[in-house]
């Protein structure tokens, strides 16, 4: 199996979300999971259609001479509008939709406080778009595990060695196959 699936003996199917990336299950057997240290997950979830997701951001939004025509999937702004039209396309409600927040810390003391900056963003990403806000784990200096049931909207949370979190590493910039309308919010 590859390192981004694992089954185990309960028969749950672990997904595991890196950086730059989001997912969505409403399979009850599916696990998705991530390590975060500055980088902060989303776990949105759907309990009219037990439908959920996750992503895993870099950085909150991209800088003002960024090329708008690129989606860098570094940045939470796109990786937030990502994960909701995803959730929308399998026939998720947006006023239905629960959010919890994990990560945000800020490890190395005296570098930029990139945990808090993405920290701000996502809550105030979810005020703007009225997406109710149930858990949040964010700040401090220690790295998080997060494992979320998207069909139940049920999470584990548990704080882990800050060297198991993944270095903070931009991959490529994405650009999409068009693939038809994209809703931004």
């Amino acid at each position: 199996m590859s390192s981004n699936l694992d089954l185990n003996k309960s028969g749950t199917i672990k997904l595991t979300v890196l950086q730059g990336q989001y997912k969505v299950s409403s399979g009850p057997k599916v696990e998705l999971g991530t390590v975060l240290g500055s980088c902060v997950a989303t776990c949105l979830y759907d309990p009219a259609i037990e439908l959920g997701g996750m992503n895993h951001f870099l950085l909150p939004e991209p800088p003002s001479s960024h090329n708008r025509g690129e989606v860098d999937v570094h940045y939470g702004v796109y990786l937030m509008e990502m994960l909701i039209n995803e959730m929308l396309n399998y026939g998720a409600r947006k006023d239905r939709l629960r959010a919890h927040l994990y990560g945000g810390a800020n490890i190395r003391s005296g570098m930029q406080q990139i945990g808090t900056a993405n920290a701000e963003f996502a809550r105030g990403f979810l005020v703007r778009e009225r997406i109710e806000l149930v858990r949040e784990d964010l700040g401090g200096t220690n790295a998080r595990r997060v494992d979320f049931r998207p069909s139940s909207g049920m999470v584990r949370c548990r704080t882990v060695a800050s060297s198991d979190a993944p270095e903070a590493r931009p991959q490529p910039v994405f650009r999409p196959a068009p693939r038809g309308e994209v809703e931004m919010f």
